[in-house]
């Protein structure tokens, strides 16, 4: 694993804001940074991030399967109780899902260790999936990089598999907030994934849902919504007012209710406690006093932060690095402090995407800070042996 700096293509600002990568910039700063890219052996990406993705989302879906029969379990997730019943039949019925990530610190040595799940509404999708392909297949092109280089991604095509599979043949509605512009890239994308695959599909914000007095949700024109996409927590839906409303709903939900439980931080102690001294897994527990400061070589999380909000660790020397967020009335856990690999005045975190049940690619995350947040840089990467 090697951090390769290179010459920007001269045209990439005009080429993202075609596509439709309209957050490639964000304040003035860099979000996509094509200055240098990350280099892996073949070996490194299938027996250190591939092989590993794969296992851990087995054993997700394996505690998923334990949580939604234990009300004890689902309470210990904070999951509202009105929710469980809603949960376990989306399990137990197989509500499919379409995508997470996992989130990896690996320095091209030793195991990858697991820092959390992104399984609900993760974001990061468009570039990994689609922008750095293009870039690695118009460097080759223009004579900027071999011929032979390759990349671990198979996102895309994936997600075409993951959406015909479906067998939709009534409208998919994909719904964002309508102040993301990120949030919103990522559901045009999967949004055009989808017509591609043949199913008529239709963007709505979420601010835009309504609920009507049978209790069916719909769209501005009172179009009924029978299969939604939305880019918005599932943590968040438990305590807004139409969510009581979904149960007995008939539209499809993605990603489905049971995802709701491996999103959710607290789910790290239950997989180490069930896997405990897995080369991937780092330990973690309860945090049951979290106004104490965190103990040397430990981070503490909140169960539902998002984008590195409140998170604060302190190294084994006694740096201690924090991030404010929202969250702090959530339950919280510990979690041992895997540091993220440094490569110059940056740190690296790697995104390992499943699609459907299957590991299909990664994307590479800097930023000057352990902690990593929605601004932190996207640097494409490369297979070359």
């Amino acid at each position: 694993m090697k951090k390769i700096h290179c010459a920007e293509r001269h045209d990439w600002k005009q080429t993202a804001d075609s596509l439709g990568f309209l957050f490639h910039t964000i304040d003035d700063e860099p979000y996509w940074d094509e200055s240098a890219y990350y280099q892996f052996t073949l070996k490194q990406i299938e027996h250190d991030l591939e092989d590993p993705t794969t296992e851990i989302h087995d054993m997700c879906m394996d505690l998923v399967a334990r949580v939604v029969q234990s009300e004890e379990l689902l309470e210990r997730l904070s999951i509202p109780a009105p929710f469980f019943d809603m949960i376990r039949t989306s399990w137990l019925e197989g509500h499919p899902h379409l995508y997470g990530r996992m989130d990896f610190s690996y320095n091209g040595t030793g195991p990858a260790k697991l820092l959390e799940l992104n399984y609900d509404t993760p974001t990061s999708l468009y570039e990994a999936a689609a922008f750095q392909w293009g870039w690695l297949e118009q460097c080759i092109e223009r004579g900027l990089l071999p011929k032979h280089a390759d990349q671990f991604n198979s996102i895309d095509t994936k997600l075409h598999q993951a959406f015909a599979q479906l067998q939709v043949n009534q409208p998919f509605y994909f719904a964002s907030m309508k102040d993301s512009i990120e949030d919103k890239g990522t559901t045009d994308y999967l949004r055009l994934v989808a017509e591609k695959v043949g199913i008529e599909s239709r963007h709505i914000d979420i601010e835009d849902i309504g609920l009507t007095a049978e209790g069916r949700f719909v769209d501005l024109e009172d179009r009924w919504i029978p299969h939604l996409f939305k880019l918005h927590a599932w943590e968040f839906i438990f305590h807004e007012p139409f969510g009581a409303a979904i149960a007995e709903s008939d539209t499809q939900f993605f990603e489905p209710a049971w995802k709701s439980i491996i999103s959710n931080k607290g789910i790290l102690p239950l997989l180490w406690e069930l896997n405990k001294g897995h080369p991937n897994l780092l330990a973690s527990h309860l945090d049951t006093d979290p106004g104490k400061a965190v103990p040397k070589g430990w981070v503490r999380k909140p169960f539902f932060s998002r984008e590195g909000a409140n998170i604060e660790l302190q190294t084994a020397d006694g740096l201690i690095v924090k991030e404010d967020g929202p969250y702090t009335d959530a339950p919280f856990i510990l979690q041992e402090f895997a540091p993220l690999p440094r490569f110059g005045d940056s740190y690296t975190l790697i995104g390992s995407w499943v699609i459907g049940d299957q590991a299909a690619g990664i994307g590479v995350r800097e930023d000057n800070s352990l902690i990593t947040k929605d601004s932190s840089r996207f640097l494409p990467h490369l297979i070359l042996d």
